[in-house]
């Protein structure tokens, strides 16, 4: 089976010259489209211009879901679509996913019979892939089921089901589900221009963002899965083209568990703008959000909005007796959502269209636009399917619905390194091999030693950030303890990279900038 290490990828990079398909970007989208790709037996070479999910894909609200609140609009194909898709990710990788119990407060019985109908439509969309039927519970069932939510004027709760899962984590195990079928996936990688045989793309320039050298890779298709950056690549075909993305802002306050005490997430389904707030159980914290904000300009980096974060903390201490203050707040992040531009230029970001919509220019190139993680599959199917009727590939059948992610295991384990599955016995390998390997990173976290050498070896990790926030989800989950332990995590990278000190000390004080940026 082929090694997933970025040398010998990269080497295959230079020698292969017969591409079937270059995708560029490595989120939930790209990677899905590589997945697809790669498992129909098309030679499949992945550039992400940094790292794996580095923008939108690690920054959801990690909810696997149908989609309530399409429900209420009415875009019933979308949330049958979206229920299907949910089923077969916690099917497909049951190590990173997590049936999930929701609940939500009622303070009216009008409000009971209403949710109460609707969800039962919900259940009822999910058909054989359901993760269980929702149902109301009293105000006492609820009371102790979520002890810290505010009691005044409750009346009962509505029950239902969606799944939870990490998503950075599902971006690198899909990264190396591809490797296995013979694709070639790169991080640090961009793509600077595309090439063009009279009108029609052949393929791209790629740099290697570690070493400057730059690689011309021809191709029988290109696919454009770059997100909020989707219009940056379009303009490499044709610099006049209109823009395709209206980016819109979505954040998220982590706070301590004692604001939730349960195992059970909150849905508050009609916030004062009218949108949808979660308060879900995440790595032994609470992550709360979301937000909807409009915006003219995009960043691998966006900021959280002070206006946000005042609506987030507002809206959650409504819901809950102790009321989350910024200074509770462990991490914030946010993230763009690449929606697809209306034609009328509407400002209301929670109605654009979360469907998605594959779209191939005069001169061959494929772009993908808006989407969200828990359709990624059908998405890469549908775009793999259109490249197949315009005869840009031959016709190969998707083999994704039953296709096991890397890492699947069905044991479930509560442990620091659960969500490796099958992994996790081999990172103990490296243990039982060097014993100082079991040492936590510190008295502050239960993170150990192997699973940085793991993440350089085995998951492509290049930087401390790289570990921190997406092989491991620390500066998402308590931003001030990532700082704490970046030391540690650089001097373990110095040795396994073959880097100086001064590499070292340069990555301590770029991740430390960075996760500044994550606390309030």
């Amino acid at each position: 089976m082929k090694v997933f290490d970025r040398k010998i990828l990269l080497k295959e990079l230079k020698e292969e010259i017969n591409w079937d398909v270059i995708v560029i970007g490595g989120g939930a989208t790209g990677l899905g489209i590589a997945v697809d790709a790669s498992s129909r037996g098309f030679k499949t070479l992945l550039i992400e211009q940094d790292d794996f999910a580095k923008g939108t894909s690690s920054r959801s609200t990690k909810l696997v879901h149908g989609g309530v609140r399409y429900l209420a609009q009415g875009n019933i194909s979308l949330v049958k679509e979206a229920l299907k898709e949910r089923g077969l990710l916690l099917q497909n990788a049951p190590h990173l996913t997590k049936n999930e119990s929701i609940i939500i407060p009622c303070y009216s019985w009008m409000k009971t019979i209403f949710y109460a109908t609707g969800l039962t439509f919900y259940d009822w969309l999910s058909g054989s892939l359901g993760l269980g039927k929702s149902k109301i519970i009293s105000k006492k069932q609820l009371i102790k089921r979520l002890p810290t939510i505010k009691r005044q004027s409750l009346k009962s709760g509505v029950l239902y089901h969606d799944g939870t899962f990490d998503d950075s984590r599902l971006a690198i195990n899909l990264a190396q589900t591809c490797v296995e079928h013979g694709g070639v996936v790169l991080n640090y990688c961009k793509v600077v221009s595309l090439i063009k045989s009279g009108n029609k793309i052949s393929g791209a320039t790629v740099l290697d963002r570690e070493t400057g050298n730059t690689y011309e890779i021809k191709a029988k298709a290109v696919v454009n899965a770059t997100g909020v950056f989707v219009d940056d690549v379009i303009r490499m075909d044709d610099a006049g083209s209109k823009s395709l993305i209206r980016p819109s802002q979505g954040i998220h306050l982590v706070l301590d568990s004692s604001f939730l005490k349960s195992k059970d997430a909150i849905m508050i389904p009609h916030t004062d703008d009218g949108r949808v707030l979660f308060a879900i159980p995440w790595y032994d914290k609470v992550l709360v959000g979301t937000t909807d904000t409009p915006l003219n300009s995009h960043s691998l980096e966006p900021r959280a909005l002070e206006s946000e974060i005042d609506f987030v903390l507002k809206t959650a201490g409504k819901y809950l007796y102790k009321k989350p203050l910024k200074e509770d707040v462990l991490s914030v992040f946010a993230g763009l959502r690449p929606l697809a531009a209306t034609d009328d230029g509407n400002d209301k970001t929670k109605e654009i269209s979360r469907s998605h919509k594959v779209i191939i220019s005069d001169s061959g190139l494929v772009s993908v636009i808006g989407g969200k993680w828990t359709t990624y599959r059908k998405m890469a199917e549908d775009t793999l399917s259109k490249m197949i009727r315009r005869n840009m590939l031959p016709n190969k059948k998707s083999i994704t619905s039953d296709l096991k992610i890397h890492g699947y295991s069905v044991q479930n384990s509560n442990g620091t390194l659960a969500f490796y599955g099958t992994d996790a016995a081999k990172i103990n390998e490296l243990i039982a091999l060097d014993p100082t390997f079991a040492a936590t990173l510190s008295d502050e976290t239960d993170i150990i030693s192997a699973q940085v050498v793991w993440a350089v070896r085995n998951e492509m990790a290049r930087t401390v950030e790289d570990f921190l926030a997406r092989r491991t989800r620390v500066l998402f989950t308590d931003a001030r303890l990532a700082i704490k332990l970046a030391p540690k995590v650089a001097e373990i990278m110095m040795k396994e990279l073959g880097m100086d000190e001064i590499w070292k000390q340069d990555q301590i004080a770029a991740f430390t900038e960075l996760a500044k940026g994550y606390i309030l």
